[in-house]
C-alpha cells in the first residue's frame, strides 16, 4: 500500500484535495477516506439550487465542512488553498489557521457555490487557480512532492494556461499520480454513484501501487 511507503512530511490541497489531505493530515486511514465517499451523504454536498452567486446550494457543503473540522485535526502540517475574488489572488492558509469556513472555501467552485466570505473578503474554490498547489507547496519550504492529479485531460491542461497558474521551479522534484484510465463525465462527478465510487477507489489502489515503486522520499 502507498500508505505504507509514503510517509509526508507536508500535506497540501486544493479544492477535494484539501477535504481529503485534511483527513490523511488528521492521521486518517484509507479505509477512513473510503467511508466518507461511499457514504450517501457524500452526493448530498451536491444540491441544485438557483441563487444570485451560484447553482448548488451552500447548505450541505458548509454542514460537510463544519463535519471534517471537528472529526478529524491534523497531526502533521497541513495547508490548504483558496482564491480570493475578485482579485483572483491565491492564498494559502495553514494549519491552525484553519476553520471550517476554511474548509467550505476551498471546495467552493465558483458559478456552482456562493464565494464564502471571511475577514470580510470572498473565497472559491483553490482549484479555480491550481487543482495541483506545487507552487504552494514550494513556498511552505517543501523540495519534493508525490502530487495527486485527477484533472489530467486537455481541457485542463488549457484551462491551467487560461488562468496562468502559479508553477512551482524546475528545481522542485514531483512524482505525479494520475488516472490510467477516464474516470468518467462530469454528470460521474456531480451525480453521486456508489458504483462510481468503488471504481475510481480501486482505480486509485491499483495506479497507487504502480507510483510506490518509483517513490524514493
Amino acid at each position: 500500500m502507498l500508505s505504507r511507503t509514503f510517509k509526508p512530511d507536508l500535506i497540501v490541497g486544493a479544492s477535494a484535495g484539501s477535504w481529503n489531505g485534511w483527513i490523511i493530515a488528521a492521521g486518517g486511514s484509507p479505509d477512513d477516506l473510503e467511508r466518507e465517499y461511499l457514504d450517501p451523504s457524500a452526493g448530498e454536498v451536491v444540491r441544485l439550487e438557483i441563487t444570485r452567486s451560484g447553482i448548488l446550494s451552500p447548505g450541505p457543503l458548509h454542514a460537510k465542512a463544519r463535519q471534517l473540522f471537528e472529526r478529524y485535526r491534523p497531526r502533521i502540517p497541513f495547508a490548504l488553498t483558496m482564491v480570493e475574488v475578485p482579485s483572483m489572488r491565491i492564498r494559502i492558509v495553514r494549519d491552525r489557521e484553519i476553520t471550517a469556513a476554511h474548509l467550505a472555501a476551498s471546495c467552493s467552485i465558483p458559478v456552482a457555490f456562493p464565494p464564502v466570505r471571511i475577514g470580510g473578503r470572498l473565497h472559491v474554490d483553490g482549484g479555480f487557480r491550481g487543482a495541483l498547489p506545487l507552487a504552494a507547496a514550494e513556498s511552505l519550504g517543501a523540495d519534493r512532492a508525490l502530487a495527486l492529479n485527477v484533472l489530467n485531460t486537455p481541457l485542463f491542461r488549457v484551462f491551467r494556461k487560461i488562468m496562468r497558474v502559479p508553477e512551482a521551479s524546475k528545481d522542485f522534484a514531483v512524482v505525479r499520480l494520475e488516472p490510467s484510465r477516464p474516470l468518467g463525465s462530469l454528470r460521474d462527478a456531480l451525480i453521486w454513484s456508489r458504483s462510481n465510487v468503488e471504481r475510481w477507489i480501486a482505480l486509485g489502489e491499483r495506479d497507487a501501487k504502480l507510483a510506490a515503486t518509483s517513490i524514493t522520499m
